[in-house]
Parts: structure tokens; sequence; C-alpha cells
């Protein structure tokens, strides 16, 4: 699988670009502030379309850039939980993070609602870009917080010890931390059934490729992660 990610101008986000190969359709997966030049050379070099946009959740740093890569028939995916999110994102942002913003890009901060958004739902199974991904909802950060599941890995891990398969956890799971829970929508009780019956479970060989900071896999999580000790499956 063709994978790149790259970090946003704010907030060090991950956005993600996910392919078969060079040439094809590809998936966007969180592009956060400030993405859209970047995403345009890596679309050029790789010679990719993107299909769809799949959301992690709704907070602005990870869907401010949506409405401008979705275009024509290009869809936003998000769970229905935070779809609420999507409607006017700078309504329901921080008023200081939209000042910061304004701030330091020297514009006024603007958005528009996707034309076409589809609701995601736990367990559900996409078939997108060539790609089979498994939608694993896991609230606790937000209500609708996903992540997304590949039974896949980048090009070049094949050969890795233990490295099967991906998931991209947003801001659930990071390496050697965890989403925060004290924002608005955030849910302690949530997040910690969530890292119970939703991280926890994933194999040890799986890659993970989170919304802030350097990937991780499960296995090292598992064994050093202080947010996952004395949890149980």
């Amino acid at each position: 699988m063709l994978t790149i990610g790259f970090p946003a101008a704010v907030f060090g986000t991950n956005c993600y670009v996910l392919a078969p190969d060079a040439g094809e359709e590809c998936l966007v997966v969180d592009p956060g502030i400030g993405i859209e030049e970047t995403l345009r050379q890596v679309l050029a070099e790789h010679r990719l379309r993107p299909a769809a946009v799949l959301l992690t959740h709704g907070h602005i740093d990870h869907v401010y850039s949506v409405t401008p890569v979705c275009g024509g028939e290009t869809a936003a995916y998000i769970h229905a939980d935070d779809r609420y999110r999507l409607h006017d994102a700078l309504t329901v942002a921080n008023p200081g993070l939209v000042a910061m913003l304004e701030q330091q890009f020297g514009a006024r901060a603007t958005w528009r609602d996707p034309e076409h958004v589809v609701d995601l739902k736990d367990r559900q199974r996409l078939d997108l870009a060539g790609l089979d991904v498994e939608v694993l909802h896991a609230p606790g950060h937000t209500e609708g917080s996903v992540m997304f599941s590949l039974e896949t890995v980048p090009d070049g891990l094949e050969e890795s010890a233990g490295v099967r398969s991906t998931v991209l956890s947003g801001d659930v799971l990071f390496a050697g931390s965890i989403g925060r829970t004290d924002l608005p929508g955030g849910d302690h009780a949530a997040m910690q059934r969530s890292l119970r019956e939703v991280v926890l479970p994933l194999p040890d060989t799986t890659l993970v490729l989170p919304g802030h900071g350097e990937a991780t896999t499960m296995q090292h999580e598992r064994s050093t992660n202080p947010y996952l000790q004395g949890l149980t499956a």
C-alpha cells in the first residue's frame, strides 16, 4: 500500500494519503490546516486521484481542509456522532483557536460545509480506492472518534518483523499517550472503554499511524504506554 504522511501547518496534525499504488485512486485521511499545497504536490508526484476523504473525528485541526479536498463527487466520511462538527466547524471550534489561526495566517478564517458527507458506523467496512477499510468507533476524545483499520501495511514494511496490518488511530492513541478527554464532547469513561474494548484487542502486529506524532506499533504501546497499563481487554 502506498502510504504518505505529512504534518499540517498547525498542531502537527498528520494527514495521510493511502492508495494501492501510484497512478491509482487514493484516500485522504484528516486533511488539517494548511495542507492543500503539500497535498497537491503529493497527488501530482504519484499521479493520484482522491476517491474519498476519511475523517477520524470532527475537530477543526483534522477537518479544516476537507472541503477544498472534496470536490465533485468526492465525499467526506465521518462518524454520525461527529457529523454536527462539520456544520460550520468554526462555530463549534474554540474562539481562541480561531483567533490564533487568523493571526497566524493573516486572513479571516472561513468555512464551507462539504457537499457530500457519508455517515460512518461502528464495524462498517468500506471498499474505497481499491482498499478495504474497517471503521472502529472509539469515543472518548470526541463522541464520534473512530480508527480506520486495514489488513495491509505500507510499502517497504512487508518484511518487517511482525507488522501485518495498519490502523489510523486519529486522536485515540498516540505513541506513548492518548487523546485528551477534557475538550467539549470528550468523555474520560468512554475513552477508558474504547481503550479496553477497541484498542487493546488490536494485534501486536498492528502498525499504528496516529493523528499526531510518530508511528508506533501495538506491541510497543501495549508494553510501554502508561495509559494502557492495568487495562484488560
